[in-house]
């Protein structure tokens, strides 16, 4: 995908994790991942025999399946960073991403320009590690607070002064929760849509803060009361998509007119949940549904970054109509996908040959291209539909994915039933 002014994809590979080591010992080429400038290459082979490592065990992959051999494949992004072993010359670390993506996103949001952050991967891909990081090692997200207080200190324009306000929420099974709530945080808010201002979440905390400390406190505690849990693939997966908000509102006073005019800005910075697959995360009972939900709610994502993308390009469209209510998370973040925003997307892949497939699929969904397996299953349900309308017989139960594909027939949206 082309880099526009409004979006901006970029892909980052994490180190191997001690169980990849191990399970790739005595491989001559134990990664499927190689970097140079923004080009990305994925490797079909393992470098061993020349074929591509087949899953037999449980902790490779499905049990008994074995993996379609894949040619190489290259891919061209905004940003590739490897950062995979430190002691390479190209290592790309926490300040290299934030100088690559985070300095130009504040100078937009400084402009009066909204902004919105995600990273987007496979659970244990190193999202929240690079939105958020370690105390020693901060991410895109504590980078950004503490810079634009940087900004604001900097200023010396006693005409203009500044004001800053954030919120921190969750979207756990499609519902919304604020992790800044003093009691009851499992309460689930309500999303509403003001005429002006767009989608807000009714009931949710907003402080406002006159420093890094303040926001750096909020976050601590917010990402406590976050939902993880442990699954085959990560001891503490993330359950539910963080969206951090930031309002940045600059008065200016004209001394002239005896005036004061406003700019804001909103900053989104999120970290979603990782995209799953069941039989690699053992996932059953309540891990299975969210693993639905956060599923579903990336496949909606991927739908609305696609139809921008194409429409800032200038591609023929067929249809304008971007579903943003779809899902949640696209809902909240319409005015920060769409309009005067800058969006990027930091895709995070593993580089071992044991999430092949995982990696690919990433690969494509940050390439604007379509997971096959999701585009045969919706071929494949299209023909259990048509085949059931003509038997006269009433249709299932359909999920977002289902319904957009539904209304839109010839390239024409159908009105709603």
């Amino acid at each position: 995908m082309a880099e526009t002014d409004k979006i901006v994809v970029a892909v980052r590979v994490r180190p191997f994790s001690n169980r990849e080591i191990k399970l790739t010992a005595g491989s001559k080429r134990p990664g499927v991942i190689n970097m140079a400038g923004n080009r990305t290459d994925l490797y079909g082979t393992d470098g061993t025999t020349g074929k591509k490592p087949s899953r037999k065990s449980s902790s490779a992959g499905a049990p008994g399946a074995a993996v379609r051999v894949k040619e190489d494949r290259s891919f061209t992004y905004d940003h590739s960073f490897w950062s995979g072993n430190p002691a390479d010359t190209h290592y790309a670390d926490q300040n290299h991403v934030y100088q690559s993506i985070g300095v130009g996103l504040l100078d937009n949001a400084f402009n009066g320009y909204n902004a919105c952050i995600f990273a987007y991967g496979q659970t244990g891909s190193g999202k929240t590690y690079t939105m958020m990081g370690p105390d020693e090692e901060p991410g895109l997200i504590p980078r950004i607070c503490n810079e634009m207080f940087l900004r604001i200190d900097q200023n010396t324009d006693q005409n203009v002064k500044y004001k800053v306000e954030c919120s921190y929420m969750e979207i756990y099974n499609e519902r919304v929760r604020d992790l800044l709530a003093m009691s009851n945080r499992k309460q689930n808010l309500k999303v509403r849509e003001h005429k002006v201002m767009g989608p807000y979440v009714e009931g949710l905390r907003t402080f406002a803060v006159s420093d890094y400390r303040a926001i750096e406190a909020l976050i601590g505690e917010g990402t406590k009361a976050r939902v993880t849990a442990a699954t085959a693939m990560n001891d503490e997966s993330s359950r539910s998509h963080a969206v951090f908000n930031v309002v940045l509102t600059e008065s200016t006073f004209d001394e002239l007119s005896g005036n004061t005019g406003e700019k804001q800005s909103r900053i989104c910075l999120v970290d979603l949940a990782g995209s799953e697959r069941v039989w690699r995360t053992g996932a059953e009972g309540q891990r299975l549904k969210e693993g639905g939900s956060i599923n579903k709610s990336l496949t909606t994502l991927g739908l609305v970054i696609s139809h921008l993308a194409d429409i800032a390009q200038g591609k023929k469209v067929k249809d304008h109509f971007i579903p943003y209510r779809d899902s949640v998370l696209t809902w909240l973040l319409k005015e920060n996908l769409g309009g005067n925003s800058k969006t990027v997307m930091i895709a995070t892949v593993s580089p071992s040959w044991d999430s092949y497939e995982e990696t690919l699929s990433t690969l494509r969904y940050a390439d604007g291209k379509e997971d096959p397996d999701f585009c045969r299953r919706k071929r494949r349900r299209k023909r259990k539909d048509g085949a059931r309308a003509q038997r006269g017989g009433p249709s299932p139960p359909c999920n977002a994915v289902q319904l957009w594909d539904r209304r839109h027939v010839g390239g024409k949206r159908l009105a709603d039933g």
